[in-house]
């Protein structure tokens, strides 16, 4: 299949597929301690709001990776940013118990709250950083390091 990667043996997507979930909780540990932390850091509000992003755009490539272990990264990538893009422009829905959800702390970290192009500028940045981590993850992984 054209932009499929070569499928490798069972123990080597299982071992892909703790990789990738590793690499996936240490970028949603950064994101909560971006959001947490980051203003008390002194960060400016640019790097934590769409640092945020970039890293829930990382989390999304991980995650369809993770799914999706046969095909090839930029066809991971594509999938990834069209859920990116999908939930961004959920945000211009507005039904009361989907309001509600994201009132709350769980929704506002999955759905978000106010609709933003630059959200999805900051997603396709994650998304490429994760493209990137991804291949050199996966290569230590391959090497058995």
């Amino acid at each position: 299949m054209p932009g499929a990667s070569i499928d490798p043996g069972k123990g080597e997507r299982r071992s892909q597929i703790i990789a990738r979930a590793g690499l996936c909780l240490a970028v949603i540990a950064c994101g909560l301690a971006l959001r947490g932390w980051g203003f008390g850091l002194g960060l400016p509000a640019f790097v934590v709001k769409y640092g945020g992003s970039a890293l829930w755009g990382t989390m999304m490539f991980l995650l369809v990776a993770m799914a999706a272990s046969t095909l090839s990264r930029p066809r991971i990538a594509l999938i990834a940013a069209g859920i990116a893009i999908g939930v961004e422009l959920l945000r211009l829905v507005h039904f009361p118990w989907l309001d509600a959800f994201r009132l709350t702390l769980p929704g506002a970290l999955l759905l978000g709250r106010i609709f933003s192009v630059w959200n999805m500028v900051a997603y396709g940045v994650g998304i490429a950083i994760g493209m990137l981590l991804d291949r050199r993850v996966l290569s230590t992984v391959r090497l058995g390091l």
